[in-house]
């Protein structure tokens, strides 16, 4: 089952309201911990940078650990959404783990985009555990200078 958060993207100027942001943490802080060799189970979202440019958007997720095969992007009716799953490889050998903190499986990121924004220009690039979608403003949006005669 995918941990879906949807989150409405507000270009600049936006607000994150801070009980909000404390429920996150308290809610990352309170999960259930998990004994011995179980591997964990608890849904994971990876931590994504949201940057505006004259010219685009621009999404960079931390995905450390996720193989680029691993990663799925989309845009349907204007929502950008990431899936992906990092995978718990755990050799045969006798190696006994002491602790297993680090989450496993399957996440899902979903961000409302605003609506000037071109989806055929839509690219992405993974360099180090960091994925990066570039979302182009519609030539509409973009800031142009308007000459006075």
């Amino acid at each position: 089952m995918y941990n879906s958060s949807l989150t409405h993207f507000v270009p600049r100027g936006s607000y994150v309201n801070p009980i909000d942001a404390l429920n996150r943490v308290v809610g990352q802080l309170f999960s259930p911990e998990l004994e011995g060799q179980q591997i964990s189970t608890r849904a994971w979202s990876p931590m994504v940078d949201i940057l505006e440019t004259d010219d685009a958007y621009e999404f960079k997720a931390e995905l450390p650990g996720v193989a680029k095969d691993d990663v799925e992007i989309t845009v349907e009716n204007n929502v950008l959404t990431l899936k992906g799953e990092r995978k718990f490889e755990k050799e045969d050998s006798k190696e006994n783990y002491h602790r297993i903190e680090r989450a496993y499986g399957t996440f899902a990121r979903s961000f409302t985009l605003p609506t000037r924004v071109s989806h055929d220009g839509v690219e992405a690039k993974f360099d180090n555990g960091v994925l990066t979608v570039v979302v182009p403003k519609a030539a509409e949006a973009k800031p142009r200078k308007i000459d006075i005669s």
